[in-house]
């Protein structure tokens, strides 16, 4: 196959340019509707799920290295095909800039950090054990490429950008606050034991965090009856401030599937 011995940046003949552009329209899901494109997306989301099995034990056992192995082939080959189909996926940009661009997208970098531990390119002098096994945790995020209900939730996020941080912003000038009179409050109230337990205005902003999103961890609670008030006001609030972004996105999310679903009718019935 010509497209994968091609140098990136040598002259591009138009039979090169027809192969590469067969296999873009194979690796980006967003180019085609392809049962191919649909076979590699879950052929790359099973290597993922592959390579992160080991990460679940201490104990590495044999089928664990070579699952390892396995699914770190099947990435450097993903990354190869993508940087030589670079040009492809961003016309508006010169054909050779492209791919000298493309290693340090976002994506590519990811790729890479998920690539690069498995093949033993870090001196375990450094004591970076903990370091790659955070790194090739970076493998999960390799499947909000794969995955076209993560792909349009991310869509449905920076579409209801705007309302997501007034809503944040809300939150956030409510943490504060409540915790800022509940370390008023409590601040030289202690329990029966002698412990005082706003200690500090980080223990509120904590606390008024944990109740505003209504998990309650109980290990710092109010002492005194207003503090308790104070408490359950937050709390009625904090379930009001966590509905409100969970309504829009949810939404805007069954929004963009009736799209989708109507854009894939459209194309079924075009005729051929």
């Amino acid at each position: 196959m010509p497209f994968f011995i091609i140098s990136p940046f040598g002259d591009l003949g138009d039979y090169d340019t027809m192969d590469r552009k067969k296999l873009y329209n194979i690796i980006e899901r967003d180019s085609t509707n392809s049962k191919a494109s649909k076979a590699y997306d879950w052929l790359m989301m099973t290597m993922i799920v592959v390579s992160i099995v080991p990460l679940m034990f201490r104990k590495q056992i044999p089928l664990f290295v070579w699952m390892d192995r396995v699914s770190v082939v099947a990435f450097i080959i993903d990354y190869i095909c993508r940087w030589i189909t670079a040009d492809l996926k961003r016309p508006n940009i010169k054909k050779k800039l492209s791919f000298i661009i493309y290693p340090i997208t976002p994506m590519a970098i990811v790729d890479m950090m998920s690539i690069l531990p498995s093949l033993g390119l870090f001196s375990r002098a450094f004591k970076v054990l903990r370091v790659l096994r955070l790194m090739k945790l970076a493998r999960i995020i390799r499947l909000f490429r794969y995955s076209r209900r993560v792909q349009t939730l991310v869509l449905v996020l920076k579409k209801e950008g705007h309302v997501l941080l007034t809503v944040l912003g809300i939150a956030v000038f409510y943490i504060f606050s409540t915790a800022l009179i509940m370390y008023n409050v409590e601040m030289n109230n202690a329990t029966e034991s002698g412990v005082v337990v706003f200690s500090t205005f980080f223990d509120a902003l904590y606390w008024a965090t944990t109740t505003l999103t209504t998990v309650g961890y109980g290990d710092i609670y109010p002492v005194s009856d207003f503090g308790r008030v104070v408490s359950m006001i937050s709390s009625v609030f904090g379930v009001a401030i966590i509905a409100l972004p969970s309504g829009v996105i949810t939404a805007s999310y069954l929004d963009e599937l009736r799209k989708n679903k109507t854009n894939h009718e459209h194309n079924n019935t075009k005729p051929a």
